[in-house]
């Protein structure tokens, strides 16, 4: 472990601030820089992209962070795949950190860097190899080949930004650049879906004829050329995307209050709040980012020759292990005439693996990220809290705390996972997936601002959160 100790230090990292608290100004300033940054840069093509097959994914773009064919088109995919992997080797016992420590917690994040690291590259080579990134067919041998180094450089380079970006606002800013960035794909996509007036091919709908992109100009146009079933399927869309919000916001605000008090303070105390969806977002993230993995892998084996994965009709999975990880649009497929029973048995397996999914990335993050109940216990004693009517023990606090954390851990991933997983077969004007998570981004960022800047937050913005 020393090399990997001496590796980890040696890592290019973003300096932390020396202050222990940081104004909201400071961290609104940092955050807007960097979904700035991240805007301007899925924009910028990638030089010398002359075939993306990837374009079509766009719905596992968003979920990925990612913006195919732009210099971002890795997105947060290596990052969410190295805590993936490292999660499960952990979990299994195969890699050991003593997380409960600041030294385990950093050794393990050294590890993850080095990991995304690797990602980075691996997937880089990967896309451009086998032909989900490539460059214009008709040139000859050598110049296609210059041509591919360049583009798994700037894949590189796109990927690494990505990595310092979210380091920047785990240190600087509000959240995570993983939470931040999903939540800011999502948001662009449910805004366009519902109000552009332009078509997929860029033309503004009114001049062309044809049906513009969002859903609400879909939904006036139908009822005044009298198409009552293309009315009704954009506006059951728009609704199901705003049932998704309000039950995510409902359930995000639910949670379970344990009483303490202050050992050297009698008739005084506080609750300590555990959240009902105790993991929050972060299993969500992850078996969604493993699946669109999945499926990216499929479409690029499936290009070169080697349909292992399954294979596709369009941007549809028809066979293999895909076409069981792949939610159909139910609406969709009901009222367009298309329904066949097998969609059924399809969903079902989706909505079963996703939840499992859900309960196994739950029960490794809250061992590996000091959510688990003997390090809150630490936390409790040291602020100098204790259960009412036992002694100061951090055994016993472990003993109460391990009788909500573990049902919650398991409760909270089971309905996080079902509300995603049926979201997507429900076909909302995003992912269900996506939507779902940003809701659950939008609402931790609310909370956390009105716990730690309540005092320094301008009037203005006060007045909004409260």
């Amino acid at each position: 472990m020393s090399i990997l100790d001496n590796l980890t230090k040696k890592l290019p990292e973003v300096k932390g601030p020396e202050e222990k608290y940081l104004s909201f100004n400071t961290k609104l300033k940092w955050t807007l820089i960097i979904l700035s940054a991240f805007y301007i840069l899925s924009v910028v093509p990638l030089y010398g992209l002359g075939q993306n097959a990837l374009s079509q994914f766009e719905s596992l773009s968003i979920l990925l962070g990612a913006s195919f064919g732009s210099i971002l088109s890795l997105g947060i995919g290596p990052i969410v795949t190295a805590s993936i992997v490292l999660q499960l080797l952990v979990g299994s016992e195969i890699l050991k950190f003593d997380t409960t420590t600041k030294e385990g917690r950093a050794k393990f994040q050294g590890v993850q860097k080095i990991a995304a690291i690797f990602f980075i590259i691996f997937e880089a080579v990967i896309y451009v190899i086998l032909g989900g990134l490539a460059p214009a067919s008709d040139l000859s041998q050598s110049t296609f080949f210059t041509i591919q180094l360049v583009l798994i450089f700037q894949l590189l380079v796109g990927g690494m930004i990505v990595l310092f970006m979210d380091e920047v606002l785990n240190k600087w800013g509000f959240g995570s650049g993983i939470s931040l960035f999903i939540a800011a794909g999502v948001s662009s996509q449910i805004f366009v879906r519902i109000l552009s007036p332009l078509t997929r091919a860029g033309t503004f709908a009114f001049s062309s004829g044809e049906s513009p992109v969002g859903q609400l100009w879909v939904f006036l146009l139908s009822l005044i050329g009298r198409n009552p079933r293309e009315a009704f399927l954009a506006a059951l869309l728009i609704i199901f995307t705003i049932l998704i919000f309000i039950v995510a916001t409902y359930v995000q605000s639910m949670k379970v209050e344990i009483p303490l008090s202050f050992g050297r303070i009698r008739g005084h105390g506080i609750r300590w709040p555990l959240k009902f969806i105790y993991t929050s977002n972060i299993p969500v993230i992850l078996i969604a980012a493993l699946f669109a993995n999945i499926q990216l892998w499929a479409r690029l084996l499936e290009s070169r020759g080697y349909p292992i994965l399954g294979t596709f009709a369009g941007n549809v999975p028809v066979s293999g292990i895909v076409a069981w990880l792949f939610a159909p649009n139910l609406p969709a497929e009901i009222l367009g005439g298309s329904f066949r029973p097998i969609l059924i048995l399809q969903s079902l397996v989706y909505i079963s693996t996703f939840v499992i999914g859900s309960i196994i990335f739950s029960i490794f993050w809250v061992q590996t990220s000091g959510m688990n109940a003997s390090s809150q216990a630490k936390q409790i004693i040291n602020s100098g809290l204790q259960v009412p009517g036992f002694r100061r023990d951090p055994r016993v606090v472990e003993r109460l705390l391990e009788r909500y954390i573990s049902p919650l851990t398991v409760m909270g991933a089971i309905v996080v996972g079902f509300l995603a997983s049926t979201a997507d077969l429900l076909g909302a004007l995003s992912s269900g997936t996506g939507i779902l998570l940003t809701v659950m981004i939008i609402y931790r960022l609310y909370e956390d601002i009105s716990k730690q800047h309540m005092a320094d937050i301008n009037p203005v913005f006060r007045k909004m959160i409260e």
